[in-house]
Parts: C-alpha cells; structure tokens; sequence
C-alpha cells in the first residue's frame, strides 16, 4: 500500500510524515512524502495536510501543476480513501472566507467561517474533548471525551449535518472531523494528539470505504 502525503509548501510535513510511517508498519504501507501528480494519482491512500491560512493553502495547491486535477480523479472517480488534516480538511469545503472568499474543492458542501467564541482566545489552540455526533470506521475505538490537539481560528460548518462526524465545544459546538464517502478530514492534528490521533491514523490506513 502507497499513502501519498501530498507536498505543496504549507506546513512541516515532518512530524506527520513520523506519525503515519509508524502507524504504517503493521499494515505494509510506504509512506511517501511527494509533490508529485503522477505519484499521487497512483497511490492507494492520499493525506492532504495544510498550515495557515485558507487562501494561502488553496493557492499554494493550485501552484502545483497537475495536482489538483491528480487528486480530483483520484478521489471522486477512483475513490480513493483520503484525509484532509487542519487548512487540508477545510479545504474540502466550498468557499472559505479567511480575508477574502475563496473557493474550495467542494467536496465536502459547507464554509469555513472564524470561530465565534465571545471571551475565549483566539485561535483555539490545545487539548479539547471531541463529541462523536455520527460512528464511522476511523473513529473505532475513540469516543465522546477523548483528548484531540487544535491550532486554528476557523472551522469549517457543513451544509449537511451528516457529513458533520464530530465536534468540540469551544463557545459552541466548532466542527473537529468531517467526511461522506471515501473522504474524511479532521481539524485537529492526528500527528500531535498522542494516541486518539495515532489510532485515527492506523484507523484510516485500514479503512476499505
């Protein structure tokens, strides 16, 4: 198995990169860090990561020719498992408005809007309580109270609840993971929240959508 976890300059892929490769031994998957459209349209799991802000990712994306249109058929016409973590799980919705209005993938129907928590620090960073709203097989084994890390000021609000998996309570219910089909994103990090993040990681690996 080939998991390509995909290179366009936004964020330290590193400790990501660590994370799945140990979660990826009992199962015979190569990890393989690429920036590389031909490399991502073969592989047989794709993990889109992403650090600061929405415009910025989505345009550092774009930049790399042919990679947007490699993981679109991929995904939507091969159906291939994917997983979007931080600014890579927003940017599977349809607009964020992060400075301006920016289009999405839309994969995943919704919009990326800042958090609206009146007295509480922005961004909402740290440890916090994930609420499983919906089962699904990359959240085997996590439950209502488990522990995930967050970095980020936005969050992304889905246009269907169903697609809604999980939240946090941070001034109000702000979104933690999402999916529908043979696509998840989650907007905590898996790679630094210990092992709630690395049983997500060999949950994904596993996981025959």
């Amino acid at each position: 198995m080939r998991v390509a976890l995909i290179d366009y300059d936004s964020g330290n892929l590193h400790s990501a990169e660590k994370a799945f490769q140990k979660m990826g031994r009992s199962v015979g998957a190569e990890i393989v860090v690429t920036s590389d459209p031909g490399i991502a349209a073969r592989a047989d799991r794709i993990v889109l990561p992403g650090d600061g802000a929405f415009p910025a990712c989505r345009a550092a994306l774009g930049e790399v020719d042919g990679m947007a249109e490699a993981l679109r058929e991929a995904v939507l016409n091969r159906g291939v498992p994917f997983i979007g973590i931080c600014v890579g799980m927003q940017m599977l919705a349809t607009t964020g408005y992060e400075y301006r209005p920016t289009a999405g993938l839309d994969w995943i129907g919704g919009e990326v809007a800042r958090i609206d928590a009146p007295g509480l620090k922005a961004p909402h960073m740290g440890w916090n309580d994930l609420v499983i709203d919906r089962p699904h097989p990359v959240l085997e084994g996590i439950g209502t109270g488990d522990h995930a890390y967050f970095v980020h000021s936005w969050q992304f609000r889905v246009a269907d609840r169903a697609h809604l998996l999980a939240h946090v309570d941070y001034g109000g219910a702000v979104t933690a993971v999402v999916g529908r089909d043979n696509i998840v994103g989650t907007q905590f990090h898996p790679e630094k929240s210990q092992g709630v993040g690395l049983r997500l990681i060999a949950n994904f690996l596993r996981w025959t959508p």
